[in-house]
This record gives C-alpha cells, structure tokens and sequence, in this order.
C-alpha cells in the first residue's frame, strides 16, 4: 500500500474515531426527571438550531415506485445539512456522492430540488404523506415518538456527549400488546429540549435498527433566507397537488377510515381515506393503493425473505417494522397497512378494513 493510501485510512479513522473519543470522556449527568424531560421535547419545535445530521438505518423496506424514498431513509447511511426556523419553516439537504435533494418548507409550500436533475417540484403542505428526511431528524423524530407516551412509559437514561453536549438521556419503553418496538433512547440538550440523538430497538435487537445524531450543532436560529427556495434560471420548475402518494390517496380515495384500527386510536383528527393509528412508538398506518400500484408492492413483498400470504393479504416484517397489501376487493384497489406494529395487529387491521370499506 503507497504512502497516498496510508495517510487516507488514517486520516479516515480519525474522522470516524472522533466523535466516539468525544463520547468517552467523562460526561457530567445531573438527574432530570424523565417526565419533566419529555414535557421539554414535546416543546422544543419552535427552537430555531442549524447544523449536520448523521443518520444509520438498517430497515431493508421493499423497493416500490412510489416509495422509493423510504428504502434510502430507513435503509441505508445518509448525510443532512439542516436549517430550522420553525416547524413550518425549514430546510433539509440530503447529501449523497454524486449531489444532493433539498427540501424547503415554506409559506405553506414544500419544494423539492433534485441537484442532478435541476428540478424543482412544489406541493402544497400535506397532514397525510409520508415520512422525508426532515422526519429522521432527531427532534422531529423524537418529538413524534412521544407523542400520547405515558409517564410510567419513561425512564431515565445516563448523559452522553453529543455534538459537544452534555445532554441527559431518556428511555420511551412502549406498553402496548401491539407494540414491536422494544424501547426508544432520546438524548436531549438541556437548555432548550431539542433532541440531539434517537436510537430506535426492536424486540431482541442487541443494536439499534434506527440512529439519527447531530453531529454539528448551532443554537442561534437560521436568517430567514436559508429557508427560502430561489431557483437559477436554469431549473425546471414544475407543481404537483399532492406531495406523494399518500396525500393524493388521501384527497381521491372514495371512503372515510375508522376512529380506531386493531384497538388503536387515530392519531389527531379523524382519518380520512388515509388513516394513522397508535401513539408514541407504536405507529399503524392505512393508504389505500390503486391496482397498479398494488400488484407490484405486493409481488416485492412475496419475493422478500419471511412473507407470507394469508386470508387478509401479504405480510412481510422488516425488524421492528412490518408491512401487508391487502388482496384488492371490487374494484376498488387494496390497502397497505405498515406500522412498528406486530404483524398479528396489521391482520387485524385488514379484517376491520375489509369490514368497513365494502
């Protein structure tokens, strides 16, 4: 190996090794109640931060068209660069080697830029759609796994140095017989609430199945112009009404969802044609597919390894994470239920569907 080579790895295992020798040293951990904790995150949204974002998941969901996103998200190591203002104004960038896809929330608009391609996609913000790279951020993420979490659901957790920060730590350990993911460590800045680090176990996972870390951290908040979107000229600019295909199906599909779903309440308002269910952790989602889209999830999810075809439709778990397609019915296309949810709950929940949605 030439000198050229030796200098790279050494200079590589040095940027890896940081931040781990960061963490060893000695971390003042004063106690902070754990409910008093969580009631600090679920109030840190509007705390304006820049900085870098390291996330590692190890969910190997499967490829589909129309969500191609999420096998990148949830599956693999990505890089992001953050600006927020507010949870109504900010900007992610996904940085990859060959460019980068920034997203930018504003005025009630979500662009999407894509540097390969220079275009520019704006959609209007959406309750229902799902999950980007602004939801792996720890303080989204960490703030939505608290979500309806009880008291006697928290305890509390050793400080660890995260990005230059004693921040203290706090354990989520879901009670809930539907529930596949064991618990959910969050490591907060103290001052200000905002989740620094998440790491996410399934039932018998000895390692995370999700970690999403800041690495940089900046707690002034950002001018307002990096949040603002202002293409060359150029980029191709176009619109589309719905910002993926759960926001259209929640607009086009012809049926309202139940208040509850294999004993899981609605999470905020009552559902629509798409339908979230669960709290904290413990997370089921409902959207129906038209037949096109349909056959071709479901033919992936026969292909991967563990599935299974019942009376209800195809199962596949992935780690803490399972999915089903439901056989389409009339005409009317078919559902895909996925969640942190045991896939004795997604079967439940396909029978319920198929009861209310004849």
């Amino acid at each position: 190996m030439g000198l050229r080579w030796l200098v790279v790895l050494l200079v590589a295992a040095a940027l890896v090794g940081a931040p781990f020798a960061l963490a060893a040293r000695p971390v003042p951990d004063a106690p902070r109640d754990p409910v008093a904790l969580a009631r600090l995150v679920r109030t840190s949204a509007s705390w304006g931060w820049s900085g870098t974002v390291r996330t590692s998941g190890a969910l190997q969901v499967p490829e589909s068209e129309s969500f191609a996103t999420l096998g990148q998200l949830l599956g693999e190591d990505n890089q992001l660069r953050v600006w927020w203002r507010g949870p109504q104004e900010w900007r992610v960038d996904r940085l990859r080697s060959t460019g980068e896809t920034d997203l930018f929330r504003s005025r009630g608009l979500q662009v999407r830029w894509v540097f390969e391609s220079d275009t520019a996609t704006v959609s209007p913000v959406s309750r229902i759609r799902l999950p980007d790279a602004a939801d792996l951020l720890p303080a989204t993420l960490a703030r939505s796994l608290l979500q309806g979490v009880r008291d006697d659901e928290l305890s509390r957790l050793p400080a660890a140095r995260v990005a230059g920060v004693a921040a203290p730590g706090l354990r989520v350990s879901p009670d809930d017989p539907a529930a596949s993911v064991d618990h959910v460590d969050v490591w907060v800045e103290p001052s200000t609430g905002l989740p620094l680090r998440v790491e996410l176990y399934g039932a018998d996972d000895p390692r995370p199945v999700l970690t999403t870390v800041v690495t940089d951290l900046d707690l002034d908040p950002p001018d307002s112009s990096t949040t603002v979107f202002r293409p060359a000229a150029s980029t191709t600019l176009t619109y589309e009404d719905a910002v993926d295909a759960a926001s259209a199906a929640n607009a086009l599909a012809p049926y309202d969802l139940p208040a509850t779903l294999a004993g899981l309440p609605a999470r905020g308002e009552d559902p629509a044609a798409v339908g979230i269910y669960g709290r904290g952790p413990t997370a089921l989602l409902a959207l129906p597919l038209r037949g096109q889209v349909a056959r071709p999830l479901r033919e992936r999810l026969e292909a991967s390894g563990g599935a299974r075809t019942t009376a209800v439709g195809t199962i596949a778990p992935v780690g803490p994470v399972s999915l089903l397609v439901t056989p389409g019915r009339f005409g009317r296309g078919a559902f895909l239920l996925a969640g942190t949810v045991t896939p004795e709950a997604l079967e439940r929940a396909a029978t319920e569907l198929a009861a209310v949605t004849r």
